[in-house]
């Protein structure tokens, strides 16, 4: 069953984002970025290689014929086809499509109302499928 972690109260959502997949990069995950467009997964894109001086997060937009190698897949909200089911980040305001078969999601909220209200409501659906879920204030650094 897949389990769901929620990150609140995310000053930078794209640098938590980065970091928490770096952080999965060295403990071998393999990892799927969905973004709410195309405009975040190119700004994330160009992030993933900046975050971290002197270390090298392999990842690829959707479209790459590098994709089924490559371990962080970006993708853009409403994308049926991944190319592996580990880990799940989900950065858009919708539900992410399938996200039934990955191992564990990663939702990461910011800090304002029109992040938080659709965050909710996702809650509440993960909640009603009996996902695991765990909340963490991703500013404090603590478990809700």
């Amino acid at each position: 069953m897949t389990s769901v972690q929620f990150y609140h109260n995310a000053r930078d959502p794209l640098a938590l984002a980065c970091e928490l997949i770096g952080n999965a990069h060295r403990g071998g995950r393999r990892v799927v970025v969905v973004s709410p467009d195309a405009a975040l997964a190119q700004q994330l894109d160009r992030q993933l290689w900046t975050a971290e001086p002197g270390s090298f997060i392999p990842h690829v937009l959707s479209g790459s014929p590098l994709t089924p190698e490559t371990p962080v897949f970006i993708a853009v909200a409403g994308e049926t086809q991944w190319p592996h089911t580990d880990l799940l980040f989900n950065l858009a305001a919708a539900l992410p499509v399938a996200c039934e078969r990955f191992r564990m999601l990663i939702e990461i909220i910011g800090n304002s109302e029109n992040e938080r209200a659709p965050a909710r409501a996702r809650w509440i659906h993960y909640k009603q499928q009996q996902f695991p879920l765990k909340a963490f204030d991703a500013e404090r650094r603590i478990t809700l």
